[in-house]
């Protein structure tokens, strides 16, 4: 039985820093999934099995109608989740749920809509207590998130934005001040898809980046392989997969949790370097 949100204990030091967003190993790795596809139960198990298998953390994508900024993969399992009814609040109790069982780090991963219909303070006071670390919000400028991050701060969440390649130095360092937990940096202009390879500007767009924070950088949009994520490690701190899981959970829904954990440890092999992210 899932346990109501404010009976999820905290575990940040009382600094409000958030021990659960760090990467142990470099390169970590975060791992993006749809909640609710192929269902909310079996998202709970492929959390803990991606946790296990090595993921330092997840990011719980909330199933959105009109995802713009997703490739064909996410728009499938994000329709395939809203026709389970899944909803925001779906995954908040489910994150509630995960913390009970788990001290991996959770982001929710949203666009902007579904928090605002939920209301930006209750669902930062829900996101707290159900053990969530940070929020990532698509869609949401640092130039218009002033009250969004008053509210976050309130409440011990760190504001994770994303960065660009085509962001000038100027918009880079608002960016990289904004965030906290870690900063998402986009490793080409687009939608989210797997990727041959790297984009070639990553590794400069984590070199700008740099000037302006100490937060570990998390390099996201393609990473699908092991030479890739090999590759990220090179530069950034952590790579975000995501559509490459996505995918496999597509491929395997009965059993989407062993092929998960095996995808997770195939990227991270040979990759076992205990160096320290920032």
């Amino acid at each position: 039985m899932t346990a109501s949100p404010s009976a999820i204990p905290m575990s940040r030091h009382s600094n409000g820093s958030r021990p659960r967003l760090r990467f142990q190993q470099k390169p970590g790795l975060v791992a993006y999934l749809t909640c609710g596809d192929p269902d909310l139960a079996t998202t709970r198990e492929i959390i803990l099995a991606a946790a296990a298998a090595g993921a330092d953390v997840i990011e719980l994508g909330v199933p959105f109608s009109d995802p713009v900024a997703d490739g064909p993969v996410i728009q499938r399992a994000s329709e395939r989740a809203l026709n389970n009814g899944t909803s925001l609040a779906d995954v908040l109790q489910l994150a509630g749920d995960v913390r009970q069982n788990s001290e991996v780090g959770l982001v929710i991963f949203s666009y902007l809509n579904p928090v605002l219909r939920m209301g930006l303070e209750r669902f930062c006071e829900a996101a707290a207590a159900s053990g969530i670390d940070g929020v990532l919000l698509t869609d949401m400028t640092v130039e218009e998130a002033d009250e969004y991050r008053r509210c976050m701060k309130v409440h011990s969440l760190a504001p994770i934005f994303l960065a660009a390649p085509t962001s000038t130095d100027q918009r880079l360092k608002r960016i990289a001040q904004a965030c906290g937990g870690f900063v998402y940096a986009i490793s080409r202009t687009g939608v989210t898809g797997t990727q041959k390879q790297l984009a070639s500007d990553a590794r400069g767009l984590v070199d700008r980046i740099r000037k302006y924070t100490n937060l570990p950088i998390a390099v996201g949009f393609g990473i699908s392989n092991r030479q890739q994520f090999a590759e990220a490690g090179k530069f950034a701190d952590a790579a975000v997969v995501g559509s490459a899981i996505v995918e496999t959970i597509e491929q395997n829904p009965k059993g989407a949790a062993k092929a998960v954990a095996e995808l997770i440890r195939s990227l991270k092999a040979g990759n076992g370097r205990s160096t320290p992210g920032a």
